[in-house]
């Protein structure tokens, strides 16, 4: 017998032609699917994100075979899913080859490869990659079924129980994962039936058909009997493969298709740059009002949701009670743009089914945005939502009473503009006016950093720490206005734009080489959003400077401090700027034991201040503690920790408190980055050195 086989052995003429009739159906109701899809697409905003296509398709492959993002912080299911993703992947491949055998090579080209040592190769290969397909299937209905991790959960927190209904979503789960195992197992019963009908010893390169084979030859299923089942269960999985490609289009396994195209339109700096205001809107169309006000790369991206709640479980808010889950607003979205009479009517999404409340508990720390496996930009499409409340007014009151104090004062505090420098009178030097006199560096304080009597402390342990170093710096005094980092992710980018234009007037007529700051929001702005009005500079965080002073030998200290710290990864600096090492290092060099906390770097935990939650009512339900409380408990149960090491201005004003409420008074103690170099110059402290008084006139110079 030659070492090969029939795709079509047993068939009369007639089944062959119904079953081609049956694929021509098949692929009519996909293609048909597919178009949907695309027209549905083509109703949003239009969006530029095809440039650098092959940057972008290198990306994707990566991202896809590497199986990257999904594995991360769950290497169990990266990789059984990687076992399914290949098992299926090969058997479609295997699928594809013997069609092009059957329907082009053969009987048009007179070329039949499907035969001798490359059909041997290609029966092994098959049951191989089957079998991981299985195992895979195995490992993910386990994690789902069994384990049960909280992100598979799908209770709500901004809605009660029973208030909705998510039977349909966990019916979809195990049907689609039933569905491929049904074909994985029914494609080995179907080798099996083929090998037990002649059982040719060549087929033995079929290892697991051929071993389930022999056990139904033991019972008796060879020969005629083998031939029967073999012809049922040809039909059987060929009609259900023919269906499954058939709903592709309509159901979850539709994120095998945009899941890749996300990842190929996803924007590089989601959520780290936020789009400006087109020229001339309307007010009515400012941000996302309506589903189909969402760019069409947006709702792409909303089919591309596997409900794997990544970024469920990563969500400070989700976490502490808030009545957020970034995994909920996807997936409501993604329902009522599936609702042809929605995207056709443009009705409103702001109020239902997405609540105010819900965009209110977003702190823009970018945890969902950074864990997604398919690049879905939660953060762009919350602040987008965001500045369409704000155009309409509706917004918590102490958010548009900060917003009103911002215009009216250039500073979140409500203080005059003469009192932003104040902090430096009682230090024993003077600070530069860079308005009036250059500078290598121009020091870009910030709101919190000159207003915030804790971290005034910090602001001036820095400003000696500079001056001890030789740094040649200086600062803007009265001129300085907030940097707008965090009135931007609040969603009020006319404010954004005004103080970044007028604080990009203010440097541009100072001569310096470098800006740096000690807020990381600050930083943010300046170094990645700034350059979009045309304010473009070297910006560092005061942590990088430090680093690079001791590096240089400018700056060294004078003990070893010895103390057993924990350091929190600030958001803006971590996860929006990849800045992670330059702090440790510095710990290092001062000679601290750092104990890492469980979450550190790019699953670090957020503080509750960002996206201007730090101007806002508390949303989280009565008895639950807030995202700084939670950070705290998890730096005390570390044991022994002396310090919790901040290098941010609103993470210490976020922890100081959360120190006192959370009960741990006595059990660690705040420090600031800047304090611990300070300290560990050993220098005499300002109370010796006698500094000026702050009286209300000559605050600036």
């Amino acid at each position: 017998m030659s070492e090969t086989r029939q795709t079509f052995a047993n068939l009369a003429h007639w089944e062959i032609v119904f079953w081609y009739c049956l694929i021509a159906i098949s692929t009519t109701i996909f293609a048909w699917g597919v178009v949907r899809l695309v027209l549905k697409y083509r109703r949003g905003r239009p969006a530029t994100r095809l440039d650098n296509i092959g940057r972008r398709v290198l990306r994707t492959a990566r991202v896809v075979f590497t199986h990257a993002w999904i594995r991360r912080r769950d290497t169990t299911t990266g990789l059984g899913h990687a076992f399914v993703f290949y098992g299926f992947l090969v058997l479609f491949i295997g699928t594809s080859i013997l069609g092009f055998q059957d329907d082009f090579a053969g009987p048009v080209l007179g070329f039949h490869f499907f035969r001798d040592w490359f059909y041997l190769g290609y029966s092994l290969f098959l049951d191989v990659f089957g079998a991981a397909l299985v195992v895979g299937l195995v490992v993910l209905a386990v994690k789902r079924g069994i384990l049960r991790p909280s992100r598979l959960d799908y209770r709500r927190p901004d809605r009660t129980e029973g208030e909705v209904d998510r039977r349909p979503w966990v019916i979809e789960d195990w049907a689609f994962l039933g569905l491929i195992f049904f074909l994985a197992l029914s494609g080995f019963l179907l080798e099996a039936f083929r090998i037990a009908e002649t059982n040719p010893s060549f087929e033995t390169w079929s290892p697991l058909g051929w071993g389930l084979a022999q056990g139904f030859r033991a019972i008796g299923v060879q020969g005629q009997t083998a031939e029967s089942a073999h012809f049922v269960q040809w039909w059987v999985h060929g009609v259900v493969a023919l269906g499954f490609v058939a709903a592709i289009p309509y159901t979850k396994a539709l994120h095998m298709l945009s899941g890749p195209a996300n990842v190929t339109v996803r924007d590089d700096r989601a959520g780290k740059r936020l789009p400006p205001l087109p020229a001339g809107v309307k007010p009515e169309d400012v941000g996302y009002a309506r589903i189909t006000d969402l760019t069409w790369n947006h709702l792409v991206s909303l089919d591309a949701c596997t409900k794997c709640g990544k970024c469920h479980a990563a969500c400070p808010a989700t976490a502490t009670g808030y009545p957020l889950s970034p995994r909920d607003l996807i997936l409501d979205l993604r329902g009522v743009a599936a609702d042809s009479a929605a995207m056709q009517e443009r009705r409103s999404i702001l109020g239902d089914p997405i609540r105010p409340e819900t965009l209110w508990s977003c702190m823009q720390c970018m945890a969902c945005v950074e864990i997604c496996p398919v690049g879905i930009e939660h953060v762009p499409i919350i602040n987008q939502m965001r500045r369409s409340l704000i155009e309409r007014g509706e917004m918590d009151p102490l958010l548009q009473s900060t917003f009103e104090t911002i215009y009216t004062s250039g500073n979140s505090f409500g203080e005059p503009k003469r009192k932003r420098a104040r902090w430096a009178k009682e230090l024993e030097f003077e600070l530069k006016d860079v308005r009036k006199e250059p500078a290598e560096l121009l020091w870009f304080v910030g709101d919190y950093a000159s207003f915030d009597p804790r971290n005034q402390r910090a602001t001036r342990a820095l400003a000696r720490v500079l001056d001890h170093a030789g740094a040649d710096f200086g600062i803007l005094w009265d001129a300085e206005k907030t940097g707008g980092c965090d009135v931007r992710r609040a969603g009020e980018e006319g404010l954004w734009a005004s103080l970044a234009e007028e604080n990009i007037r203010t440097i541009s007529g100072c001569d310096f080489e470098r800006i740096f700051s000690s807020d990381p929001h600050t930083f943010h702005t300046l170094r990645n959003e700034y350059p979009d009005l045309g304010g473009s500079w070297t910006v560092l965080h005061h942590s990088q400077l430090l680093l690079e002073l001791i590096e240089a030998g400018t700056l060294v200290p004078a003990k070893r401090l010895g103390y057993r710290v924990t350091y929190h990864d600030p958001c803006t600096l971590g996860r929006y700027n990849g800045v992670y090492d330059a702090p440790r290092q510095l710990l290092a060099a001062l000679g601290c034991e750092l104990v890492e906390m469980p979450r550190n770097r790019d699953n670090s935990f957020c503080c509750g201040a960002g996206g201007g939650r730090i101007w806002m009512k508390e949303l989280k339900p009565e008895g639950t503690q807030r995202p700084s409380e939670l950070r705290i408990d998890e730096a005390v149960s570390l044991g022994g920790v002396a310090y919790f090491v901040c290098a941010c201005p609103k993470d210490v004003t976020m922890y100081e408190d959360a120190i006192k409420t959370s009960g741990n008074q006595g059990e660690i103690e705040l420090r600031e980055l800047s304090e611990l170099v300070l300290e560990s110059l050993d220098l005499a402290p300002l109370a010796a050195v006698g500094g000026p008084s702050g009286d209300e006139e000559g605050d600036a110079p």
